[in-house]
């Protein structure tokens, strides 16, 4: 689904038996944004989609001016808008869209698509061709992000009972670490003028934070007694997408430059609901109140250490969000190429004041229902052609 977003193909999940229910050379509507497929529609419903096809071709044209438009509120506050990729070759969609860089750099899809492990010389270079093109705007470089339901090629990973509690991401990195210090070294040395970040995911503990600090500076050490060329120090990040992070979010930051949140995980994690299990996709929500009031916690926490946030999760991207985390605060929202007009346009036509009153309401409802009916409504009456 990530990578269908991300290269703007229209996708439905959860469909179960569709595939016997369609033969070849029947006529399909695919509408990505409401989950529905149409088999043999009728004439009526093929001039209706033809019409919102139009009309969405119009929207993002007009969306698109907004390219070289600083994404700023209407009394002044400034917002980070960045772009999320899986591939170098998405720079162009990054530069096209007006996104001051790159908030989050998957880089796991350049494990999951080979049959052997990368080699430190082929990780910078990918490294340093998305770097240099984006010069001097920032590259958050997120290291490997493995398990759960991203198994890679090739790497033997162990069977577990519970994968997505198990052996993940920075859990993975620091139990292999002749892997991660090989991909530690590519993103140091792809720092050559200054824009790269790292960031570890999936951070639970202190612990994991400080042990992954610690082999960063010993591959910084061995860079600098080869004579190898690049800038430092780094700036270094963590992803916030797990509860037990989320509370002790102010001890965390006073070890990082910054928190990165990652919602998809977070609400997972937070709501017990598993988003890929289509038996209980209703139960996960795409405003849900306990997690809007963790991230609301995570941002306070972050900016009393003197660290800003960002969110690089779906939500960041999710028009019925935009007004919530803009009155949170948040200094950053990272979402895909294609989204980012949208989040713009969004940010652009409203105050910083209002938004926080939208926000402080939202957060007063009891329910994620209610949260959703409420900016819904204001949504409809304020960006009607965006939803």
């Amino acid at each position: 689904a990530i990578m269908a977003a991300s290269l703007q193909i229209p996708a439905v999940v959860g469909l179960a038996d569709i595939s016997t229910r369609i033969r070849t050379g029947d006529f399909i509507i695919v509408d990505g944004k409401s989950g529905t497929v149409f088999v043999n529609p009728d004439g009526i419903l093929i001039d209706k989609y033809k019409t919102l096809s139009e009309n969405f071709t119009k929207t993002q044209k007009r969306l698109a001016l907004t390219r070289h438009m600083p994404c700023r509120t209407l009394d002044g506050k400034d917002i980070e808008l960045s772009a999320n990729i899986e591939f170098p070759e998405e720079v162009s969609k990054v530069l096209e869209s007006g996104a001051r860089g790159v908030g989050l750099y998957r880089s796991e899809f350049q494990y999951l698509l080979k049959n052997e492990l990368p080699g430190e010389d082929e990780l910078f270079e990918e490294y340093m061709a998305v770097a240099k093109a984006l010069v001097p705007l920032p590259v958050i470089i997120r290291t490997l992000d493995i398990g759960g339901d991203k198994p890679p090629r090739c790497i033997s990973f162990p069977e577990e009972e519970n994968p997505f509690l198990g052996l993940r991401a920075i859990r993975y990195s620091l139990q292999h670490q002749d892997m991660f210090r090989t991909q530690i070294r590519a993103i140091l040395r792809a720092n050559v003028h200054g824009n790269v970040r790292i960031m570890f995911p999936m951070i639970s503990s202190i612990e994991e934070v400080r042990l992954a600090k610690a082999i960063l500076n010993e591959e910084i050490e061995k860079l600098v007694s080869r004579n190898v060329k690049f800038k430092h120090p780094i700036d270094i990040g963590v992803m916030i997408e797990v509860p037990a992070a989320a509370v002790v979010a102010d001890l965390i930051a006073r070890e990082v430059d910054f928190l990165s949140i990652g919602t998809n995980d977070l609400i997972q994690y937070t709501t017990a609901v598993d988003r890929g299990n289509e038996r209980i996709s209703t139960l996960y929500k795409r405003l849900p109140l306990p997690v809007l009031r963790l991230i609301r916690s995570i941002v306070m926490h972050g900016h009393r250490e003197g660290v800003w946030v960002g969110m690089c999760g779906e939500m960041a991207g999710d028009p019925l969000a935009t007004l919530i985390l803009l009155g949170m605060e948040l200094d950053e929202l990272s979402v895909t190429p294609r989204a980012v007009p949208m989040v713009k346009s969004i940010i652009r036509a409203v105050s910083f004041k209002e938004a926080q009153r939208i926000c402080e309401k939202a957060l007063q409802l009891e329910s994620s229902e209610q949260i959703e009916a409420y900016i819904q409504g204001i949504m409809e009456k304020r960006f009607p052609s965006i939803l």
